[in-house]
């Protein structure tokens, strides 16, 4: 469709509908603006913890499942109903898809309790900067981690070069900025670009945010990266 055919298709939509359609536009747009502000009145009514708070919350749960010590909270029946009307997660986790890397599992939380990210490669797109802002700045989260793990294979497969079929390269042509920076480095490739895409990619989340960075700035948000051990279940901040 060309320029003229469209601008004909708007006004025979608007010549067809008359008022009626752009009161139909309008509400359309007005109820999802009320819907992200009702999402946000309603994360206001529940006073998040502080960012440190957050974050200590987060590693005891990893402790008590490194240590086969999980309490398994906010499962039961109650809390489904409790948490059907609104959310209000205290932390955000930008993880890898991998199948072995379940955010509430590792941090022994339940439904409600984390806002999860996934990709592979636990890479900041559009689409996944656009999530990280909305738990900021709807959600009032107070920590964010981006979250890596030992033996990756978009990590891997952005290390040896390889060319993967269809839109998988996409997470692979993320990541190479990354292992630039680990070239001069000791130790294994795989697991030295882990830690540097991880931290790469919070350099991206602060640069490409303006809702994040303010945050950042009025010391009510704390991010972090993390690597977990996929041998012993543990998660070390980076």
């Amino acid at each position: 469709m060309n320029q003229n055919n469209g601008l004909m298709g708007r006004r025979n939509f608007l010549n067809l509908t008359g008022n009626g359609g752009i009161a139909l536009m309008a509400a359309v747009a007005g109820s999802a603006f009320w819907g992200v502000q009702a999402n946000r009145a309603i994360a206001a009514t529940v006073e998040p913890p502080s960012p440190d708070a957050a974050l200590k919350r987060l590693m005891e749960g990893n402790q008590r499942f490194v240590q086969h010590k999980a309490k398994h909270p906010d499962q039961s029946e109650a809390r489904v109903k409790e948490i059907a009307q609104a959310q209000h997660p205290f932390a955000t986790l930008l993880t890898c898809a991998d199948s072995r890397v379940s955010a509430e599992i590792l941090f022994d939380e339940g439904l409600g309790d984390l806002f999860d990210i996934r990709v592979a490669g636990n890479i900041v797109t559009p689409e996944v900067l656009g999530s990280l802002e909305y738990a900021v700045a709807v959600l009032s989260t107070p920590v964010i981690m981006v979250l890596g793990h030992e033996r990756c294979g978009a990590v891997t497969a952005a290390v040896q070069g390889e060319r993967l079929p269809g839109s998988m390269n996409s997470f692979v042509k993320a990541i190479k900025p990354a292992i630039a920076k680990t070239k001069d480095e000791s130790g294994d490739p795989v697991d030295n670009a882990v830690v540097a895409n991880v931290r790469y990619q919070i350099e991206k989340l602060k640069q490409n945010s303006t809702i994040v960075s303010e945050r950042l700035l009025d010391d009510k948000l704390k991010i972090v990266g993390g690597r977990y051990d996929l041998d012993t279940g543990k998660v070390t901040l980076i």
